[in-house]
């Protein structure tokens, strides 16, 4: 035995955890607290140190609509097992009575229906994702608030034993799952904290928050309120059964505009893999990104109004310039802004690409960083491309 004195780094992560830690980043903006959360308890399972017989991780999202609370967890699905459809989501607005939990479980033998109700967290279910090198299950209980207490009590035996019995006594192991759970306690008295009454001035903190700088006091302040106030909703066998009680925190300016890029990288790859129509590519100025911020920023509703502003100010113009047959496979579309109609406007700038310029043009969206890829940068491939092309005829 040959005696060491080394010293050991337990901040390092292996590299399947580290590799989840870099896709979530790439697809979550602005949380960072709660998807360290996720690669720790994902560290602990790779490595067998999570606790026998109970779920791999019990987690609690607080706070407002829009922070990116479901986003994450269909995120890490969709970076573990490839399908963010992986997770299972159960809409607790569905069960605010107690015989209502007969959906989750089914019916007991004997019952009227019986036979013809499916349980929802059958085992089946849970395991119908499982991988050779990833066997895992994601649960979601969406806004768990608004559940009855029914299936508050329901999920304690979950939460703890990982074990669930269904109404004809078979049981459900939940010991490899992920449970998350997600709730809006608490978004008011963070948007009180963040956005005071002062009347029609700017707080000093309000502007910090819409510029992402919130010191570390205003951030603690506004964690303890989403804590606090889940601790007067739920019981205190329920909290403590809970591994992690992350806030997501309100959505700044800074927040929105990365948000605003990843939805225009995914808004180019739908497109490209649609199968209703043939592939085109489209490229947004500085000035029309701007416009879209303005349009879609509301402290209130977070990154919901964005998209929604996306939908409504590009997408669909955009389906009619399909429709109309304005813009065909090959197209390249230059949307920008004009300042005296206070409105966007699309303009075929090349056509007849080749599929590969296309392919890596949307690759390169998708990928970019927000306000990395501008409208000559876009433009770029399809002149060398038309050049290639026109070299073998010469």
């Amino acid at each position: 035995m040959v005696r060491l004195n080394k010293k050991l780094d337990p901040t390092q992560t292996g590299q399947d955890a580290e590799k989840l830690s870099v896709d979530l980043h790439k697809r979550i903006v602005g949380q960072d607290q709660a998807i360290d959360q996720i690669v720790n308890v994902y560290q602990m399972y790779l490595a067998g140190m999570n606790s026998p017989g109970r779920p791999v991780g019990n987690f609690l999202f607080l706070g407002p609509t829009g922070s990116g609370k479901t986003r994450l967890v269909e995120a890490t699905a969709e970076s573990l097992v490839g399908d963010a459809r992986a997770m299972i989501k159960i809409d607790c607005a569905e069960f605010q009575h107690s015989h209502e939990i007969a959906k989750l479980i089914g019916s007991p033998p004997g019952y009227l229906g019986h036979r013809e109700t499916h349980p929802l967290l059958s085992q089946e279910v849970l395991n119908q994702y499982d991988t050779e090198k990833i066997k895992l299950s994601f649960v979601l209980f969406d806004e768990i608030e608004k559940a009855s207490d029914a299936l508050w009590n329901l999920l304690l035996g979950i939460l703890d034993k990982a074990t669930l019995t269904l109404g004809d006594n078979r049981r459900v192991d939940f010991s490899h799952a992920l449970i998350f759970m997600t709730s809006n306690l608490g978004a008011s008295e963070m948007g009180s904290i963040l956005r005071p009454n002062l009347g029609f001035a700017t707080s000093e903190i309000e502007a910090r928050h819409r510029a992402g700088q919130l010191d570390e006091a205003t951030t603690d302040k506004v964690s303890r309120a989403g804590v606090e106030a889940a601790r007067r909703k739920f019981t205190p066998e329920f909290m403590n059964r809970i591994d992690k009680v992350v806030v997501f925190k309100p959505l700044g300016q800074t927040e929105l505009k990365k948000i605003l890029g990843l939805e225009l990288g995914i808004l180019q790859t739908r497109i490209f893999n649609s199968s209703m129509t043939t592939p085109f590519v489209f490229s947004v100025t500085e000035s029309a990104k701007d416009y879209l911020l303005r349009e879609g920023t509301d402290m209130k509703y977070g990154a919901r109004h964005l998209k929604r502003a996306i939908d409504r100010e590009l997408v669909h113009p955009m389906s009619n310039l399909i429709a109309t047959q304005q813009v065909r496979g090959g197209d390249l579309v230059k949307v920008d802004f004009d300042e005296e109609d206070n409105h966007l406007t699309f303009a075929k700038e090349a056509e007849d690409m080749p599929a590969y310029a296309m392919m890596q043009m949307a690759e390169a969206t998708a990928n970019s960083q927000p306000g990395i890829m501008t409208a000559n940068a876009v433009a770029e491939p399809p002149r060398v491309a038309a050049r290639q092309r026109r070299t073998p005829a010469a």
